[in-house]
């Protein structure tokens, strides 16, 4: 990143519009909200935009209600498109390919906007004037206060924006036990707590707030849909719509359910398959040496992180869990190296 053309490039009121990936996590929507606060103490006008809707329990983040959900309706639509296409600037926040914002990456290649990247995933996509990309990265989140500070501005970072960038971290981190978690992952959050933010009320927010349903649907996934390969140390969870239909599933209801197949001991692979409409969404999450984002890229249309990534299939469900215990053998040897 080319921090003095960046700060040349904000060094006057701008309109600027941040863009993150679809269903935004964590990660996603603390590194838009905080760099969209960040930059509005700095004095531009600022728009974050999601292509989709994203969990409840990330909407008391501050800032949440200035942002504008893409594919709400037509209206939104239209708005979304035009400010994109009025923008000075675009930033692209915890994605790294226009095809992760779906419709609207095209609307942000067309625009003479500049384009900002800042993303920890690997092989990007060259579609940026500057970026910051860096995969050593536990988070966007990180990367977004290492640019806040070097631009000179860390004293600009408030509660407000600590507790976004927080809650990115630890999400993201599995709550600090991932390996991406390192030593200047600590730095930065011990400086966010500093900052007076009320870190246990945000771990509770994001993971002590289960509706009934979600509950619910947690204990039949362990107890009726959990398939285990102990001979390819895998696992894995299927749920076709009819079940999640069932359970009055909402956005963000089976967050972290793929890490409990992996939890089991001698597991390295878990996986999560969900219809949604058309397609199967998947969740990868791997131990050790495992590259999921090998396997996600080469069968699954997806890709991500070593350790954690996604895809999604055309498949039928069933169709699209069979394939996976298919390629289970391929995998046999990688799988059980520890």
């Amino acid at each position: 990143m080319n921090y003095k053309q960046l700060k040349s490039l904000l060094a006057d009121p701008r309109k600027i519009v941040i863009t993150t990936h679809t269903h935004p996590d964590g990660d996603a929507m603390g590194s838009s909200l905080a760099l969209a606060l960040y930059l509005q103490k700095k004095g531009h006008r600022v728009q974050v935009i999601t292509p989709t809707g994203y969990p409840d329990f990330l909407h008391w983040l501050p800032g949440n209600n200035e942002v504008l959900i893409y594919n709400m309706n037509d209206g939104t639509k239209r708005k979304g498109e035009r400010m994109v296409g009025q923008a000075d600037i675009v930033f692209a926040l915890d994605y790294n390919d226009p095809k992760r914002i779906d419709d609207l990456g095209k609307f942000m290649q067309d625009s003479k906007a500049t384009k900002v990247l800042v993303d920890h995933h690997p092989d990007p996509v060259n579609f940026a004037e500057l970026a910051l990309s860096d995969t050593r990265a536990s988070s966007t989140c990180e990367l977004i206060h290492r640019l806040i500070t070097s631009l000179g501005d860390k004293a600009l970072v408030n509660q407000d924006i600590a507790s976004c960038l927080y809650t990115g971290i630890m999400t993201d981190t599995g709550s600090f036990r991932f390996a991406s978690t390192s030593p200047e992952t600590h730095r930065v959050v011990a400086s966010l707590i500093e900052t007076g933010m009320q870190h246990t009320l945000i771990h509770e927010r994001i993971f002590d707030s289960y509706s009934e349903s979600r509950a619910r649907l947690l204990g039949y996934s362990l107890k009726d849909k959990l398939v285990v390969f102990p001979e390819f140390h895998a696992a894995y969870i299927s749920l076709s719509k009819a079940e999640l239909d069932q359970f009055g599933y909402q956005n963000g209801d089976t967050e972290g359910l793929v890490n409990y197949a992996y939890a089991i001991s001698g597991i390295r692979l878990g996986a999560l398959f969900m219809e949604k409409g058309d397609l199967v969404k998947i969740s990868f999450r791997s131990k050790g040496s495992f590259d999921v984002n090998e396997l996600a890229r080469e069968h699954f249309s997806g890709g991500g992180h070593k350790n954690a990534a996604g895809g999604s299939s055309t498949l039928t469900l069933q169709e699209t869990v069979k394939k996976f215990e298919a390629l289970l053998p391929s995998y046999a040897e990688g799988l059980k190296a520890f």
